[in-house]
């Protein structure tokens, strides 16, 4: 208390004493000018102090984190984006078969002998009748001369038989004219011998002559018999020798083995050398120009399988088309233990990339029509529900937030874009596309890169440009 007092007199002195000097100019001490200055450099800090540990405590309070400026909001994912297009949609059956060539021959020998030339290589295309090899000639040549030979010979017998032929039915004529000129003779004597104008020995003597000349027509008769069928055996016997010579002929011809049909030639196992009888395999010719395939198509499928369907072949693994054609056969009936029926279908060969029994995947198209199909990567699952994200313009509270954002940034920006996640309800895949049978419309924009990343309402920007994405239309 007593410091207290004395302080309040002191005070009161140096009021008093600056209440004497008014008149005095007033100026500070260079001490007390440094203390005030000190004194509100102290202020400040404390103040700053003040406040940054507030602000601290407001966060430590609030469990989050102090609230982001303009620049620390997240910013747009990049997507590739995608136009709904109206397509079209193929209802379509895989199959799994071997081609088959229309017409395969195997070359074997019709006559036994020694491979003497190789006039073809495997795999060669060759038209009907080419050569393809040559047995050893030497004995069926030689047949062949003996069979020629024994022709002449049964020609000649055969002239002859015909000239005796006819020779002796000259003399069958004259004999049988003789007959009727002694017949006449007779019934003349005859007449006058009843008339009493001859004897009766010269009537004996017209008998005589009658049977003369009719025991002469007889043996014309029986000549000539036996030379028709000396002519008749003549006749066959060189038919007989020109049937010989003909299978000499045809022997010698099979010596040399041609292509009975147009084709490619298979794998020749044997060589020049070799001694082959008649029924050894010599070669494959395989008509590929058109392939066919057999095709079981499951009995629910009748009512629309039909001649001239189209049908696409594909390698194994299904990399590329290899030939276009169509069902050239379907069967009247069905297969009682599978329920299925066959149909065939017909291939061109134009550039030669089938091969037969090449395995090969068919798909049967049964129908075609317009739809929307979308990538499958476009496709997110969530409870037995399939969605897509639809590229579309913000809300308005979110358009007014960015205009806000741009003015903050003091730029002006393009309008952000934001995937919306709508169910759709999907057909078949095809080609790694789904079809879309609702929920989607022509026109629209969707999500088909980065769809994992996304939420409804996420906001997206296009991918960088050089990416296979068309520009997106904000629906």
């Amino acid at each position: 208390m007593e410091s207290s007092e004395s302080q309040n007199s002191t005070t009161t002195d140096e009021s008093q004493t600056s209440t004497k000097k008014d008149n005095s100019p007033k100026t500070s001490p260079p001490s007390s000018r440094r203390q005030k200055w000190w004194l509100a450099l102290s202020l400040l800090l404390l103040l700053l102090a003040g406040g940054g540990g507030f602000a601290l405590w407001r966060v430590l309070q609030s469990g989050s984190s102090p609230p982001a400026t303009a620049q620390q909001k997240p910013r747009a994912t990049p997507v590739k984006l995608q136009e709904v297009e109206t397509s079209t949609v193929v209802e379509s059956s895989q199959y799994v078969g071997n081609l088959n060539a229309q017409q395969e021959i195997i070359l074997r020998p019709k006559t036994e002998g020694r491979v003497t030339q190789v006039l073809v290589s495997a795999g060669e295309v060759v038209e009907q009748g080419t050569p393809i090899l040559e047995l050893s000639p030497e004995r069926s040549q030689a047949e062949l001369e003996a069979a020629k030979a024994r022709v002449q010979a049964a020609r000649e017998a055969r002239n002859n038989a015909r000239a005796e032929l006819q020779a002796l039915q000259a003399e069958l004529k004259s004999a049988a004219a003789e007959v009727k000129l002694q017949k006449e003779e007779f019934r003349r004597v005859k007449f006058l011998v009843s008339q009493g104008a001859q004897s009766q020995q010269q009537l004996d003597q017209a008998r005589r002559n009658l049977e003369a000349a009719q025991s002469t027509l007889n043996a014309a008769q029986q000549r000539v018999k036996a030379a028709r069928s000396s002519l008749e055996q003549a006749n066959a016997t060189l038919a007989q020798a020109q049937a010989n010579a003909q299978a000499a002929r045809t022997d010698l011809q099979d010596k040399n083995v041609v292509a009975p049909i147009s084709g490619e030639v298979g794998d020749i196992p044997v060589k020049i050398g070799d001694y082959v009888a008649v029924g050894d395999n010599l070669t494959t010719i395989t008509q590929n120009q058109t392939l066919e395939l057999r095709l079981s198509i499951p009995i629910d499928r009748a009512n629309q399988l039909r001649r001239g369907l189209p049908v696409e072949l594909s390698s194994a693994g299904g990399e590329r088309t290899l030939a276009t054609g169509q069902i050239s056969f379907v069967a009247s009936r069905a297969n009682p233990n599978t329920q299925t029926i066959l149909a065939k279908a017909r291939f061109p060969n134009r550039e030669g990339e089938l091969r037969d029994q090449q395995k090969v995947q068919a798909r049967v198209i049964w129908d075609k029509q317009p739809g929307i199909l979308v990538p499958t990567t476009a496709i997110s699952r969530l409870g037995g529900q399939t969605f897509v994200f639809v590229a579309s313009k913000p809300s308005q509270s979110q358009q007014q937030e960015q205009q806000g954002q741009q003015g903050q940034q003091g730029q002006q920006g393009k309008e952000q874009l934001v995937a919306r996640q709508k169910p759709v309800e999907l057909g078949g895949i095809q080609d790694n596309r789904y079809q879309v049978l609702s929920g989607l419309e022509p026109g629209q924009t969707i999500v088909t890169s980065g769809i994992m990343s996304l939420t409804d309402g996420a906001a997206i920007m296009p991918a960088p440009q050089g990416s296979s994405t068309q520009k997106p239309q904000p629906q």
